[in-house]
C-alpha cells in the first residue's frame, strides 16, 4: 500500500429538514389546531481514528464527502428523520487543521477518538411549535439550517515509541528488519527507504513497543535536501531515538561529525527534537576494521553522555542488548503521550 502522510478534503455537513405547515383535519373535530412536524437534523461528518490504518492514501481523491440531509417535517406532529453521520476513518496521528487559517483544530492521538470535522444543519421547526394564546393557528415553519461545509488539511505523523535515524545506507532498515517482522525494502544505494516503516518489538515479557525507520535524513534535511522535509515530523511524535552510525565506507568518513550534524538538522527542524533521549549504535561490527576503529568512537560518546552499542544489523551481534537497553529506558520514561 502506498504510504501517503497529507491529504486535503472538502467536508460537507447535511442540511437540516425544513419544518412543516400543517393543520389537524379530523373528523367531527372542529377549528383543529396546528400539527405541522420539525425537520431532522442534518448528518455530521467525523473524523475518527483507526490504529489498523497507517496511510491517507484513501481521501487523496477530489471528490467531497458529504453527509445526509434531514429531511422535512410533515403533518400530525410527525419530526423529520435526522440525515445519517458520514464517519471518516484516519490513522491514529492525525492532525487536522483548517486550510484556510492553518488553525490545529485537533489530534487524533487515540484509537476510536472522534472529530466533528461538519456539523449538520439544525431542522426547522413547524408551525406547531408557534402556537401561542394569541395565535392559534400560525401558517409559517422554520426551513432547515445549511450544514457546515469546509475544507481541512490532514497530516500524519507516525506514533512511535522509537525512532531508527541516521544517514542513509546506516542499515537503519536491516536492523528494522532484525528486530522486528517488518520487512522493509533493503539496497546497497541511498534513499533505498523511501516511506517511513513500522516495526513492533515484542519484548520477553510478551510486551511491546513501536519503532519506525525514519528515511531520507542528511545534511540540510531541514530546509529540504533530501527526503527530510518529508518525512522529519515523524520523529516528534517518538520518545527515543537510536542513531545509527556506519564508519565501513571511505576512510574519511567520520562519524562523529555526521552525528552532530544530523542533531543540527534535527535541531534547526524544531528544538525539542534535539532535547530526546538518544541512544548511538555503531553497525556493521560483524567487519573487522569497524570494530577496532569502533573503540576509540565508545570512548568519545560516552565521553559526551550518550550510551553507545556495537551491533551488527546483518549478525544480530549486540543487538538483543540494544533492545533491552531501550526498554528499560522507556519504561523509566513512563507511559507519556506522544507530543
Amino acid at each position: 500500500m502506498k504510504f501517503v502522510d497529507e491529504a486535503r478534503i472538502h467536508v460537507i455537513a447535511g442540511n437540516g429538514g425544513n419544518g412543516c405547515v400543517s393543520f389537524r383535519r379530523e373528523k367531527f373535530v372542529p377549528r383543529g389546531g396546528p400539527n405541522g412536524g420539525n425537520g431532522g437534523k442534518g448528518g455530521d461528518v467525523i473524523l475518527q481514528a483507526d490504529a489498523q490504518l497507517t496511510t491517507l492514501l484513501d481521501l487523496t481523491y477530489p471528490k467531497p464527502f458529504r453527509a445526509k440531509k434531514g429531511t422535512h417535517g410533515k403533518g400530525k406532529d410527525q419530526t423529520g428523520k435526522n440525515g445519517k453521520d458520514l464517519i471518516i476513518r484516519v490513522p491514529t496521528g492525525t492532525l487536522v487543521r483548517d486550510d484556510q487559517t492553518e488553525e490545529l483544530l485537533q489530534d487524533l492521538l487515540f484509537d476510536g477518538q472522534r472529530f466533528i470535522a461538519a456539523e449538520g444543519g439544525r431542522g426547522g421547526r413547524g408551525n406547531a411549535r408557534f402556537a401561542t394564546p394569541t395565535m392559534r393557528a400560525p401558517r409559517h415553519a422554520e426551513k432547515g439550517e445549511t450544514g457546515q461545509e469546509r475544507t481541512l488539511r490532514l497530516e500524519l505523523k507516525l506514533l512511535a515509541d522509537v525512532g531508527l535515524i541516521g544517514y542513509p545506507n546506516v542499515g537503519k532498515s536491516t536492523l528494522l528488519s532484525r528486530i522486528s517482522s517488518a520487512r522493509p525494502k533493503i539496497a546497497d544505494y541511498p534513499f533505498t527507504t523511501l516511506v517511513p516503516n513500522l516495526g513492533v518489538v515484542v519484548r520477553e515479557d510478551h510486551r511491546s513497543f513501536v519503532v519506525a525507520d525514519i528515511p531520507g535524513l542528511i545534511e540540510g534535511a531541514s530546509k529540504g535536501a533530501g527526503l527530510g522535509l518529508t518525512f522529519l515530523r515523524h520523529v516528534e511524535r517518538t520518545r527515543l531515538l537510536i542513531h545509527l552510525l556506519d564508519i565501513s565506507g571511505e576512510p574519511t568518513c567520520d562519524a562523529v561529525k555526521d552525528f552532530h550534524t544530523l542533531n543540527h538538522e534535527l535541531k534547526a527542524y524544531g528544538p525539542s527534537l534535539q532535547e530526546k533521549i538518544q541512544f548511538v549504535a555503531l553497525n556493521k561490527v560483524d567487519l573487522p576494521s569497524v570494530r577496532e576503529k569502533g573503540k576509540g568512537l565508545k570512548r568519545e560518546f560516552e565521553k559526551i553522555g550518550y550510551p553507545f552499542y556495537f551491533i551488527s544489523g546483518h549478525t544480530g551481534e549486540g543487538v538483543k542488548e540494544l533492545m533491552v537497553a531501550v526498554s528499560l529506558k522507556l519504561e523509566s520514561i513512563g507511559n507519556q503521550v506522544h507530543e
